[in-house]
């Protein structure tokens, strides 16, 4: 059981070649061990950078909250 926290934003390149934006949350269960569920927007972005300033104006994510792949 990992305990790094997850970070709750993941871009990464689909098979197609345009970027996605995964939403994460992580909740405990009651003997601590956590779950995480995501969630793949429907949006897509060209450019990484295009995908990274989407999830900080409409998320207010900070620079340290996304995860790149």
């Amino acid at each position: 059981m990992s305990r790094v926290p997850v970070r709750p934003y993941l871009i990464n390149k689909d098979e197609e070649g345009v970027f996605r934006v995964t939403v994460r949350t992580t909740r405990f269960n009651s003997q601590g061990y956590p779950l995480v569920s995501s969630e793949v927007l429907g949006d897509s972005f060209k450019t990484q950078t295009a995908a990274r300033t989407f999830v900080r104006e409409q998320y207010r994510a900070e620079a340290n909250e996304i995860a790149t792949k």
